[in-house]
């Protein structure tokens, strides 16, 4: 089992930084790396503070969103991708870092794959093991809207179709997982997939805040159909 999901996971590496999850037992002794999901509120405010100053915006919880969503996004891509190969990565050991000026890093500090359907594991693994949880935390520092948090995730779970385009073989299987999971709560209804445009969310991110404003992402419920 160890085996399959480090080979699925190596292969969704080579897809792009977004992809990766490093597996390597060496780690253990870099006292940076952190538990994700992050339960420290101060920590996670410390992220979104940094993103705000790189954004260049006072607003939090533009920083929080656009921080929400990029982390939603380094969560789903591997593990989708790893699916997508044949094994559903368990993200109950995955440790993050970060340091100004550096992308976040994860790090999987036990790999083994999930056993069962292949949508109910990831599921369960990012939504309820991840995403939730940092949720909650991020909620303590920021209010943010859940319409606006789970419209960001599943933003980023849709840009995970994206990989279909690198890896042709890949492209039914990431459809079917990607469909499933927009049928499931908290995602069921925040958004919709139309022939031309791809996925339009019910939400906004509120990226067209960040200075000098004014630019929308490509699936933005604001912009003109």
């Amino acid at each position: 089992m160890t085996i399959a999901v480090t080979g699925a996971l190596r292969e969704a590496a080579k897809l792009g930084p977004y992809f990766s999850i490093v597996t390597d037992p060496d780690e253990e002794a870099d006292p940076t790396w952190r538990p994700l999901p992050e339960k420290d509120p101060e920590r996670l405010l410390g992220l979104v503070d940094a993103y705000a100053e790189r954004l260049g915006t006072g607003e939090r919880r533009v920083a929080a969103s656009i921080l929400f969503q990029g982390l939603a996004s380094r969560l789903w891509s591997p593990a989708v991708a790893a699916a997508a190969l044949g094994a559903v990565p368990d993200l109950s050991s995955l440790h993050w870092r970060w340091a100004p000026g550096a992308p976040v890093a994860l790090w999987l500090a036990a790999p083994s794959s999930l056993p069962g359907d292949p949508a109910d594991a990831l599921h369960g693994t990012v939504v309820r093991g991840q995403l939730m949880p940092l949720r909650e935390t991020m909620l303590q520092t920021v209010g943010l809207a859940d319409g606006l948090l789970w419209g960001n995730a599943a933003s980023a779970l849709a840009g995970t179709l994206r990989a279909g385009t690198l890896r042709p073989d890949l492209a039914t299987p990431l459809r079917a997982l990607v469909r499933d999971l927009f049928a499931r709560a908290p995602l069921a209804g925040t958004g919709t997939f139309e022939q031309g445009r791809g996925f339009v969310r019910r939400s906004c991110c509120l990226y067209y805040r960040v200075p000098p404003g004014g630019e929308m992402c490509g699936d933005c419920a604001l912009l003109p159909r």
